[in-house]
């Protein structure tokens, strides 16, 4: 038997300070079924009953937002963004705490980071609180779906598109703000596993004066053909290297990159600095903060390529991590290049690496006081 909202209304909650959030009917599906899914959820595959969708008209501003059943967006084939995309994007979790609650991590981080996203794109910026308020209604509306497994979380996806038809090249006058949810299983189910990563010499991720720095749909399509070529070489993943030099390591995929230069308390954390063309990850931030408090020395600079495999093999470079909110910390254990491959530590994820990942998961999970105020609950 399939469970509903009651009828279409308006909920006490606002998005923004003028536009109201209506509830509107919604067919839950059976509780058998909901947890047939959170046993084994993967990542990206399932979706929540719920989403949420806002408008945005040029001269009117934001209205119609709606919590309402997740589903087909109805899309003429003039949509500006399926021709310019002109389409951004975030990514968060909602955690199941131990006593009962559930929590995003940082949430208004994504919202800032949303809003430079839409500055760049020429787009218009959806209010911190008006983020927050949207992602607090799905979530709490589809709490039921938080899965409670061990290190499983909900994946949120608040994204903005120009829903405007039309073929002119300008920024668009109309655009649909939404945020879905998708249960996520623990990212490395039987333990964290180093991964191997091709240093991609014909392409680069982004440009100084580009979109590196922000999070749009386009940078996502340019990277698949490098990521091709790299599982082509059987590798898990593309490191970028920057695009005036050619010698300076950027990013890992979609995952910011951290270096640890010698062992024990002693140990420094490096990752290149954030130039304008690297993404400002809220992860990145948020372990450099946990680094820091747990008495490691952080310093934010360029890395070179030579850099990397010279410290790799005389030892200087003990440990290499990406992190990223899908998977928080993921090791690097081999690297493939033309100028020639080498192997990072004894290539098995080194204690730094899983030390900071578990501090991190722990904040995130409520296993640990939360000191710092990063855990928003929610209801």
């Amino acid at each position: 038997m399939t469970d509903t909202l009651s009828d279409s209304r308006t909920a006490s909650r606002m998005f923004t300070e003028d536009v109201p959030v209506v509830v509107e009917d919604v067919r839950r599906r059976p509780a058998a079924e909901r947890e047939a899914v959170l046993a084994d959820p993967g990542f990206g595959r399932h979706f929540t009953d719920s989403m949420f969708v806002a408008r945005y008209e040029s001269g009117r501003g934001w209205y119609d937002a709606r919590l309402t059943q997740y589903g087909p967006l109805p899309m003429d084939p003039g949509t500006a963004a399926l021709h310019y995309a002109q389409s951004i994007f975030e990514g968060l979790k909602a955690y199941a705490q131990p006593d009962g609650s559930v929590a995003t991590f940082r949430p208004e981080a994504n919202a800032a980071r949303f809003a430079r996203s839409a500055d760049r794109l020429a787009m218009p910026q959806v209010p911190e609180q008006a983020f927050l308020a949207a992602v607090d209604a799905l979530v709490d509306a589809d709490r039921a779906w938080v899965p409670t497994g061990p290190d499983q979380t909900l994946y949120l996806r608040p994204y903005m598109l120009a829903s405007e038809s039309f073929l002119g090249v300008r920024p668009a006058h109309e655009y649909l703000f939404l945020v879905i949810a998708s249960p996520a299983g623990a990212y490395f189910p039987r333990g964290v596993h180093p991964v191997s990563v091709f240093v991609s010499e014909d392409y680069v991720r982004a440009a100084p004066g580009g979109t590196g720095d922000v999070k749009c749909a386009g940078n996502y399509a340019a990277s698949l053909r490098p990521q091709q070529q790299a599982s082509e070489l059987g590798c898990d993943q593309v490191v970028y290297l920057d695009a005036v030099e050619r010698r300076y390591i950027e990013e890992l995929g979609g995952m910011n990159l951290f270096f640890v230069l010698g062992s024990g308390e002693d140990a420094e954390l490096v990752t290149p600095e954030l130039s304008g063309t690297l993404l400002p990850g809220i992860t990145r931030d948020s372990l450099m903060t946990v680094a820091r408090e747990l008495g490691h020395r952080v310093t934010e600079r360029k890395v070179s390529l030579e850099e990397w495999r010279s410290g790799a093999l005389d030892g200087t470079v003990t440990e290499s991590f990406a992190c990223g909110t899908a998977a928080v910390i993921t090791p690097v254990g081999e690297v493939k290049a033309r100028t020639g491959d080498f192997t990072v530590g004894d290539g098995t994820p080194g204690p730094l690496t899983m030390r900071l990942r578990e501090a991190l998961l722990d904040i995130q999970h409520g296993r640990v006081a939360d000191t710092r105020g990063w855990l928003h609950r929610i209801g």
